[in-house]
Order: C-alpha cells, then structure tokens, then sequence
C-alpha cells in the first residue's frame, strides 16, 4: 500500500468522519464525509470565504487531517460554519443513509 501522504501509515484522504454532513445548496445536495472533503468542498462551493467559522472549519480540517485535532472536532465546526454561511446543512442519519444506497 501506498503511504503517501500518510500519517503513521493512515491515507489522509481516507479520514472519515462517523456521520457525515448532508449539505444543499444551488439546488443539489452532496454528503461530506471528512475533513478533506470539507476543504474541498470550501475552497470549491462555499458562498462566503471570510466568516470566523469558516476560518475556524478550515484550520480544524488541517489540523484533524495531521493528527493534531480529531476529525469529529473538525466536523463539529464545518458544520458550525455552514449554519453561519446560511448553508442547509444537517449531520446525516444512518437511516437517512441506509435509504439513498
């Protein structure tokens, strides 16, 4: 297996979070399921970079991807920065999960 990119041998890309975050917005819906899809997400689709929880989101995604903080912590203030973006966003259910596969 290829460890690029790794921390102690764990895939960066691969860090998910336990429940993922459900977000709607320009009329589609896409699941977040951890912090680098969270920053992707923010550099790609957010509507407003400049907000303190935006900064706080993208600072706690970095620092749960190198280990420093956990990736529910950083879930926690994504989710925090969509309510202050105006974002529609909700932690998705395992039922609600369960239905869309």
């Amino acid at each position: 297996m290829d460890n690029r990119g790794s921390k102690d041998g764990i895939t960066i890309k691969k860090l998910q979070w336990s429940l993922p975050i459900a977000l709607h917005h320009a009329g589609a819906s896409q699941e977040v399921s951890g912090p680098s899809e969270a920053l992707d997400w923010m550099s790609r689709n957010w509507p407003d970079a400049r907000g303190p929880r935006y900064v706080a989101a993208r600072s706690l995604c970095r620092a749960a991807m190198s280990g420093r903080k956990s990736p529910e912590e950083a879930r926690d203030m994504f989710l925090s920065a969509a309510e202050e973006a105006r974002l529609s966003a909700s932690v998705a259910s395992a039922a609600l999960r369960a239905t869309e596969h």
